[in-house]
C-alpha cells in the first residue's frame, strides 16, 4: 500500500476503529483499493462516499481540482477496484457511471453529509464523474 502519510493514517484508523475516523467524524468512509494504471503499484484511499438506497457512490472531485483523481482514473483503466467498508466488509467492484439526470439529487444528498463538497464543483470547470461501486460477483 503505497500512499501519503495522512492517507496512511486515516487508513489505519478506519481499519482499528471500525471504519470511524476522528478527522471525518460522522462523514461515512470506505476505502478504495486500486492497481496504479501505469506504475502497478496498489493503492489504498480512503473517500467520502454516499450510501443511498443500497449503492455505494462516490464523486471523483479531487477536492475541487482541474483533474481526475488517480483512484479514478486507476480504476476506470482497471475495471475494477476492491472496497472496504466499516466493519471489514470487503468486495470487489467495478465502476458504474452514474446516469446524469441522478447527479443533483447524488450532489444534493452528498453536500448534505458533507458541507466540504459544496464548494468543490465551484473550484473546477471539468464535470465531476458521479460513480457507483457496483459489487462483482
Amino acid at each position: 500500500m503505497n500512499s501519503n502519510p495522512f492517507n496512511r493514517k486515516v487508513i489505519e484508523e478506519f481499519r482499528t476503529n471500525g471504519g470511524r475516523v476522528a478527522d471525518f467524524g460522522e462523514v461515512p468512509l470506505l476505502l478504495l483499493t486500486t492497481r496504479g494504471r501505469r506504475s502497478g503499484t496498489v493503492r489504498t484511499t480512503p473517500l467520502v462516499h454516499l450510501e443511498h438506497e443500497g449503492r455505494h457512490i462516490v464523486f471523483a472531485a479531487n477536492g475541487g481540482s482541474d483533474t481526475h483523481p488517480a483512484w479514478y482514473r486507476n480504476l476506470v483503466a482497471a475495471g475494477s477496484g476492491t472496497v472496504e467498508l466499516p466493519g471489514g466488509r470487503r468486495f470487489l467492484a467495478r465502476p458504474e457511471p452514474v446516469p446524469a439526470a441522478e447527479h443533483e439529487e447524488l450532489w444534493a444528498l452528498q453536500t448534505a453529509q458533507d458541507p466540504n463538497f459544496a464548494q468543490f464543483r465551484g473550484r473546477t470547470g471539468r464535470a465531476i464523474p458521479v460513480v457507483e461501486l457496483v459489487p462483482v460477483g
